[in-house]
């Protein structure tokens, strides 16, 4: 495996996480639950990226 994997696959893991509660917060009108999920999202985004820099400069 490489060394970005484990970044890629939170990453991932993040943005679902945070899809379910953006969605669930909006279903329920809840909006601090709606602002978590965007957050976990660009946080799940951010890992994915770093993961993408170390597997691109590990080579």
């Amino acid at each position: 495996m490489s060394n970005g994997f484990s970044d890629k696959a939170k990453g991932a893991v993040n943005k679902s996480k945070g899809e379910a509660k953006d969605q669930l917060g909006n279903a329920t009108d809840n909006a601090k639950l709606q602002a978590e999920g965007k957050v976990d999202k660009l946080k799940g985004a951010a890992q994915e990226k770093i993961g993408e820099l170390k597997d691109k400069f590990s080579k």
